[in-house]
């Protein structure tokens, strides 16, 4: 039988995730700090609940997919928080990408009530999500991990790397060159833009190029038209270079490239583009240089 679901953050990709999961016949409850996002999910038979209190107590495995530190302390703790729902025996794998004390003492917590928690952030955006193509990390004990991996498995790849944290740690190590990429991605176009070059004919050459990695391949659209979707916005992209510039230094490991490019998302802040796509480096580069 197909386990029960519970899913707490139905935004950009939690909504992704609980799709899929309604599709291979899961039956899936869930919440949201706004309601009326889950209204397309209802529809096609999302269990609907106030808390993530409730969605916990009405699962097997238990999903929670949010923004930052301070979304995941909102949503797991506290009397109608995930934590007071959850039953002995319960996993609850937790895809956000956050840091990794606040993800490490989580664990230790929900262990203390005699259920399990993994971490399991994703690799892969809005396509990936609804495609079931995510790569998914997971760190905590084998034995939970094999009880969560059905449900997992509809959503990506999984691998398990390692204990809690490591999940994490690699996510953060993946989204070093996720940036890194698009930045350079975004110097390049405009370099050769400036020079006299259609951006949409350097973008198509470069991706065909020996530097074409999927992801440039897939984020390219979202250069070439910057007015399109936002799939990872720039303020969410620096919060992920932040835990991992922090993580780095309890590991004594240097990151310049990474410290740079934390410097121009910065900068892409000022000038405003904060919830534009990551792509829209690009567009503040060209800000730049035009002097603004």
């Amino acid at each position: 039988m197909s386990a029960t679901v519970g899913i707490v953050g139905l935004g950009v990709m939690g909504s992704r995730i609980a799709g899929r999961l309604l599709g291979s016949g899961h039956t899936v409850v869930g919440t949201n700090r706004t309601p009326e996002r889950a209204a397309p999910l209802v529809e096609r038979g999302l269990v609907r609940r106030d808390t993530p209190r409730q969605v916990a107590t009405a699962a097997d495995v238990v999903l929670s997919s949010v923004s930052d530190d301070a979304a995941l302390e909102s949503v797991a703790t506290g009397g109608d928080g995930i934590l007071a729902g959850l039953r002995p025996g319960t996993v609850y794998a937790e895809m956000s990408t956050v840091s990794l004390q606040v993800s490490q003492g989580l664990a230790q917590r929900v262990r203390g009530l005699g259920a399990e928690m993994l971490d399991a952030p994703v690799s892969g955006s809005v396509p990936q999500a609804e495609a079931g193509e995510l790569t998914i990390m997971v760190g905590g004990g084998e034995l939970p991990y094999q009880r969560a991996l059905p449900v997992l498995r509809e959503l990506g790849s999984v691998v398990r790397v390692g204990e809690n944290g490591q999940g994490l740690l690699l996510k953060l190590a993946i989204n070093i060159s996720l940036a890194e990429q698009v930045v350079a991605f975004g110097e390049g176009v405009l370099l050769a833009e400036r020079g006299g070059i259609d951006r949409r004919l350097a973008v198509d050459v470069m991706t065909a190029s020996a530097i074409g990695s999927p992801l440039l391949k897939g984020r390219a659209p979202l250069l070439v038209d910057p007015t399109g979707p936002v799939w990872f916005d720039i303020k969410m992209m620096q919060k992920d270079l932040v835990l991992a510039l922090d993580a780095a230094r309890r590991l004594g490991v240097p990151l310049p490239t990474t410290t740079a490019t934390n410097d121009l998302l910065t900068l892409a802040r000022m000038l405003g583009y904060e919830r534009r796509d990551v792509t829209s480096v690009h567009e503040a580069l060209a800000d730049l240089a035009d002097g603004r």
